[in-house]
């Protein structure tokens, strides 16, 4: 699947001011910091179309980005951003999980996972959460040019094998860098399968 067009849509705060459009979406959400603005900016082609920050958090809205005029990125907020008020966490994680068990619109959710760390808490409380509510996933290993392979391979294994129990097939996973390019391809190859029913 190639992208030839990417253009900023609307933002929104909860899911009854979501846009009400027919368009597939599929949404991206990730641990704060994890590179999630710049795989959507890399996947799409444009380099400024999500806002990337060094500051943990910087996303605080469902923000809808649409691509070749005929589906839906969806950047969602990251979770797990300690510096938040409580309150303000308690928003977030409700907007999140609304959006992803009401929104008819969506056909699928990549979640990014820092291929650099051995499988974290936070990550696997989030694909269980979207297991027990039957959203379908797929593993975005994000950061892979910052180990050599066999340590990606590795931290890749260890997550999936914690999580197989909650399968009864393993959710697809992908290798990307965003530095170096590797894992677009195969990523975009999938995002294409998606949308066509595969």
């Amino acid at each position: 699947m190639k992208i030839t067009s990417a253009t900023f849509l609307t933002s929104a705060t909860e899911v009854a001011a979501c846009p009400d459009s027919p368009l597939p979406e599929i949404a991206f959400i990730g641990r704060s910091n994890v590179g999630k603005s710049s795989l959507l900016n890399l996947l799409s082609g444009e380099a400024k179309l999500a806002k990337t920050s060094s500051t943990p958090g910087h996303t605080k809205l469902i923000n809808f980005f649409v691509m070749n005029g005929t589906w839906c990125m969806v950047d969602l907020p990251g979770y797990g951003f300690t510096k938040a008020k409580p309150s303000e966490r308690a928003d977030f994680e409700r907007m999140i999980a609304d959006y992803l068990t009401r929104r008819e619109n969506l056909l699928c959710v990549l979640v990014l996972i820092d291929s650099r760390h051995e499988p974290q808490v936070i990550d696997l409380e989030f694909v269980e959460w979207l297991a027990e509510h039957r959203v379908r996933m797929a593993l975005v290993f994000t950061k892979s040019d910052k180990l050599k392979p066999a340590a990606v391979a590795r931290n890749m294994a260890a997550f999936q094998k914690i999580i197989a129990p909650l399968f009864p097939e393993p959710p697809p996973s992908f290798a990307c860098s965003v530095i170096t390019r590797d894992g677009r391809r195969e990523l975009m190859g999938f995002l294409g399968k998606v949308l066509t029913g595969g």
